[in-house]
């Protein structure tokens, strides 16, 4: 099976030791505490998981500008994005060793880690705008992932954590939510020995479903891992119980038994592009994916990234030696009425746009809130009830 990143063995951050846990929680109830950032939870949940092996906790903010400025730490070991927790004040942790991090996503706050603190810094406001511009290509508060990165504080508190609990993602996704350490115990007893990983935030059309089909056959891999985002994202995003079930139904009727995994992780969407896509190779590897899908405008929003960026950074930024995981590839995937069957646009050159069937994702939409299944070369007729239900329930 492929090595994590970084390490021989996965290092999870989550104390799975019963006794020891209890102690901790027990412990944390008197630690001085701090309500973290919804992003700063999400890191806690991917270091808890050892989806972001072999960090030991948070950067501190040296650590954090090597890795927006060069996807290194200060150590030279590679990591693609900074993985900080920032408050708003740190006046009450002066002189504090120990603290508990509690959970800005569960009501009641409960705690979701205990962390040593080792350094408190300031970040400075051209330290904010270096990192935020090299992360995501753009400074602009419009764009959701700057807005959140920039909503968290000014203060920086670094060291490393003992993960208590996975917040919501594990009582919420009980079914779908796994550690990377589960899915690598899951493809070990499936006996697969390669895997394609693939990353998604919306339900999966048939385009989605093929473009898997056509990543196994390419590379000949035992199953495909679809690895689905449970964490926040941006309004108009359809929710994850309503994503789950359509890929679920798909993943049931249309591919052979054993050939795939559906799974999700607690994270919150970056929209970060090309650095977000660097950022899912590398756990992809981690859960012991050996190939791992990029198309068109990965993990982008809006128009801040051009339609390949997200490949061609694994060529003119990642260091050769960063990762064992390989890059599948992807363009436009889309029904050819010409052929009869999905295809890459770049690998039907004598069509014209009009022998595809191409719907915008606005044009979907509507169709679903009316009522209207889209054409069933598009999407499923099994998925597309599912998602017509839904946009009708918010009429």
């Amino acid at each position: 099976m492929i090595k994590p990143v970084g390490s021989d063995t996965l290092q999870p951050l989550f104390v799975y030791d019963t006794d020891k846990h209890h102690a901790l929680m027990h412990e944390a109830e008197s630690l001085p505490s701090v309500i973290i950032s919804s992003q700063a939870a999400g890191n806690a949940v991917m270091l808890g998981a050892g989806y972001f092996n072999p960090l030991k906790g948070y950067m501190t903010v040296g650590d954090a500008m090597g890795c927006a400025e060069h996807m290194k730490m200060s150590d030279g070991s590679f990591f693609p994005v900074p993985v900080l927790c920032l408050l708003e004040s740190v006046d009450e942790l002066q002189g504090v060793g120990r603290i508990a991090l509690r959970d800005p996503n569960v009501e009641g706050n409960p705690v979701l880690a205990v962390m040593d603190i080792n350094t408190i810094e300031q970040v400075s406001d051209e330290q904010m705008e270096i990192m935020t511009r090299r992360v995501y290509g753009t400074t602009d508060p419009e764009h959701p992932g700057v807005a959140a990165f920039n909503s968290q504080g000014r203060y920086a508190i670094s060291g490393p954590i003992q993960v208590l609990s996975f917040s919501y993602f594990q009582t919420d996704f009980p079914d779908t939510f796994r550690t990377a350490v589960e899915i690598r115990n899951e493809i070990q007893e499936r006996g697969w020995q390669k895997i394609v990983a693939f990353q998604t935030r919306n339900p999966m059309h048939r385009a989605h479903e093929e473009l898997c089909k056509m990543a196994m056959d390419a590379v000949k891999a035992d199953g495909v891992v679809i690895h689905m985002l449970l964490g926040k994202l941006k309004p108009g995003d359809i929710p994850a119980p309503v994503r789950d079930a359509a890929i679920r139904k798909m993943a049931e009727l249309y591919f052979p038994p054993n050939t795939v995994c559906i799974t999700g992780y607690g994270f919150d969407m970056l929209y970060a592009g090309p650095r977000e896509a660097v950022l899912h190779a590398y756990f992809r590897q981690n859960m012991g994916a050996t190939h791992f899908i990029i198309g068109r405008d990965h993990a982008g929003v809006g128009d801040y990234y051009g339609a390949f960026d997200a490949q061609t950074i694994f060529d003119t930024e990642v260091p050769a030696d960063a990762l064992d995981i390989e890059i599948f590839r992807a363009d436009h995937t889309a029904y050819s009425k010409k052929l009869n069957r999905v295809v890459m646009m770049r690998d039907a050159p004598d069509h014209s746009k009009e022998d595809f069937v191409l719907l915008s994702g606005t044009k979907v939409r509507e169709m679903l809130g009316q009522g209207m299944a889209p054409p069933p070369e598009f999407s499923r007729p099994e998925v597309a009830e599912i998602l017509m239900n839904y946009y009708q329930s918010l009429n």
